[in-house]
């Protein structure tokens, strides 16, 4: 399931992000695909980027004039969350791909969580509320509406759009100011915290993650419990890198679906299905 998972992941960066000739000439790809939204949180301004990122997406229909329900957007998040929930997290996110290849950095002593964690954790929520949704509706740059998450935040819009722009572009590189210094330094961040602590992004700070994990507890793909199998020898919770309990797993708007605790399970009672899971109650 690991190797599964690493090369899924990197097959689907690979694809989404595939416009080389973006990267070689720092020139943001606009064809017709740019319409179109992939799962994940994929920066619309790296220049290999073929679609764009719901996050963006969502930002772009609250900056319209007025108020207008954004339903593409929430239809898009509905279709993918009760689709796949957090599955997208733990499979098709390219930023999510970045923090997983820090953490096996064998430097560190390797925590799941920070201290807090049970506080922290709503931080996404608030992200999602205050940044992205109340952001980008009130914040003003002259006339013009802010997408505030993409502008004051996040860090895959600056790893993999500002810096391969900047890396190929002379003219923007003497425009770079405070605000992108403001956004290195969280990049930096996150990138030394990542070394440290499982998905740190994912778990505190992502508004994407907290929309995917509101349809945990019904989307189609599960982690799904065959309880007559299991000897609650605890080897799951051992082995979640997110420190879920066993009645967590799958049904926690936290749960990613990595499958780690399906490689752990010595009795082979847990499998990722797209059936609803039991409950995971002892």
């Amino acid at each position: 399931m690991k190797r599964l998972r690493l090369v899924v992941q990197l097959l689907f960066t690979i694809v989404t992000n595939g416009y080389l000739y973006g990267f070689l000439n720092g020139k943001i790809y606009r064809g017709p695909l740019k319409y179109a939204c992939v799962p994940g949180l994929n920066c619309y301004s790296c220049p290999g980027a073929v679609a764009s990122c719901p996050i963006g997406a969502l930002q772009a229909l609250l900056n319209q004039r007025g108020f207008q329900v954004p339903f593409a957007a929430l239809g898009f998040f509905f279709l993918f969350g009760s689709l796949l929930g957090r599955f997208v997290c733990g499979w098709l996110c390219p930023f999510g791909l970045v923090q997983d290849l820090l953490h096996q950095i064998p430097i560190f002593q390797k925590k799941k969580r920070l201290p807090g964690h049970h506080i922290l954790k709503y931080g996404k929520y608030a992200v999602l509320v205050l940044l992205v949704c109340a952001g980008s509706m009130f914040l003003f740059g002259g006339f013009v509406k802010v997408p505030a998450f993409c502008k004051y935040l996040c860090p895959s819009g600056t790893l993999l759009g500002a810096l391969p722009l900047l890396g190929a572009n002379e003219s923007l590189r003497s425009q770079a100011g405070g605000l992108f210094f403001w956004k290195l330094g969280l990049l930096l961040g996150i990138v030394l915290l990542s070394m440290k602590v499982y998905r740190p992004f994912c778990q505190y700070l992502c508004p994407l993650g907290a929309i995917y994990g509101w349809f945990n507890r019904f989307s189609l793909v599960q982690i799904h419990w065959e309880q007559d199998r299991c000897v609650s020898c605890m080897a799951c919770e051992r082995a979640c890198p997110a420190a879920l309990s066993r009645p967590e797993i799958s049904r926690s708007p936290e749960c990613i679906r990595c499958g780690k605790c399906v490689d752990a399970c010595p009795q082979k009672c847990l499998h990722i299905s797209g059936e609803q899971a039991q409950t995971l109650n002892p």
